[in-house]
């Protein structure tokens, strides 16, 4: 393989399915994930966890924190701070309701699998240390849906710092995945006072990596990951701090990016528009090209 991409073996197949209209396919689950930043003395770095090998979706790839809204999410206005949901809704091109139940997920999820909360007792502050026993326990009832987000905050009195997330780029798995998520990808910068930890469940390894040495070890081969990590990757190297990265967030298309399949001379061609790296032509006969 010429780079660290991550390409399941079985996608010819379902590919060649979806083209010849065999395959129906699955509506996509709303998802987000957050780029978390910390600046160091000549660069920012990027926090990255890697996927178990035994994962059924990307295993072994490289990626940030992050994963499904929780449906309850939906349903109950959470302690809020920063913009408002109307803001939220017009910016990630959603209702209030969805608004509300992504920026959650962003959050909660960053607390979930890395321990970095984005919350604070007040509108303009942040928690400090989230370690320690009562803490774990909360965030073991988290990921386990014992507790709601909305519970959580309530709980602890908390209030939810939608300021401190930058809306980045919107992805949604290719049709022909079995798995499939609509994901709204985020910026943050590392709240003053926490470190991450690694506490995923389904990770076996975290690392703070400058997204330059981390496009560059995907280039060799060394990382693998998916087309979106790697773009995200690449388009953070123009930054020289978190804060720059958060400020240039608002500016950002959020129009999806979603892969093309379709048959070509004898071949398959996959492809993600504005994103010609990760073209693929396949042979029609089922052998990888």
């Amino acid at each position: 393989m010429a780079n660290g991409q991550w390409y399941p073996p079985e996608w010819p197949e379902r590919i060649r399915a979806l083209a010849e209209g065999t395959l129906t396919p699955v509506t996509p689950r709303r998802a987000a994930t957050v780029m978390l930043l910390k600046d160091t003395g000549s660069a920012p770095v990027v926090h990255m966890l890697r996927r178990r090998a035994s994962m059924a979706f990307a295993g072994g790839a490289y990626a940030y924190p992050g994963g499904g809204v929780d449906p309850r999410d939906d349903d109950r206005q959470v302690r809020w701070a920063g913009p408002t949901r109307a803001w939220w809704a017009s910016r990630l091109g959603v209702d209030e309701t969805s608004a509300q139940a992504i920026v959650c997920a962003a959050v909660r999820e960053t607390y979930e699998e890395a321990g970095v909360l984005l919350a604070g007792p007040a509108p303009d502050t942040v928690v400090g240390d989230t370690t320690g026993d009562e803490w774990e326990a909360d965030r073991a009832a988290l990921v386990a849906r014992d507790l709601s987000f909305a519970e959580f905050l309530d709980r602890r009195g908390l209030v939810l710092r939608s300021d401190l997330l930058g809306a980045w780029t919107r992805w949604i798995t290719p049709e022909f995945e079995p798995r499939r998520y609509d994901t709204w990808f985020f910026v943050a910068a590392l709240p003053e006072g926490q470190r991450t930890r690694n506490v995923s469940t389904e990770a076996d390894r975290t690392v703070w990596i400058r997204p330059e040495a981390a496009a560059d070890a995907y280039d060799k081969g060394d990382l693998l990951m998916m087309p979106p990590t790697i773009a995200t990757l690449r388009q953070l190297r123009a930054y020289g701090t978190a804060a720059e990265a958060l400020a240039a967030a608002p500016e950002r298309d959020l129009t999806p990016v979603l892969a093309e399949a379709r048959l070509a001379d004898g071949e398959l061609v996959l492809s993600w528009p504005g994103h010609d790296e990760f073209t693929k032509h396949i042979p029609n006969g089922g052998a990888r090209g």
